[in-house]
């Protein structure tokens, strides 16, 4: 299941717990499928944080991914 098929779902079973509630399955479903996106979400911003680069005064450009992203993910 690709990221908007897992949005889709989401949105359905948040619609159905307004409207009827959902079951234990469902509800466990619901969870996960949210840390699922949070996830990938915050995995993004990461992404494009770690790709900025700052032009100094001095002229010289600092990769701040490098000086200070995840050390873990380069």
């Amino acid at each position: 299941m690709n990221m908007e098929e897992k949005i889709k779902r989401i949105n359905e079973l948040y619609h159905k717990s307004q409207a009827e509630g959902l079951t234990d399955e469902e509800k466990k479903e619901q969870a996960e499928l949210r840390s699922e996106y949070v996830a990938n979400v915050r995995a993004n911003l990461r992404g494009q944080l770690n790709n900025i680069s700052v032009e100094n005064e001095d002229g010289t450009i600092t990769n701040l991914g490098e000086k200070y992203g995840d050390k873990k993910l380069h």
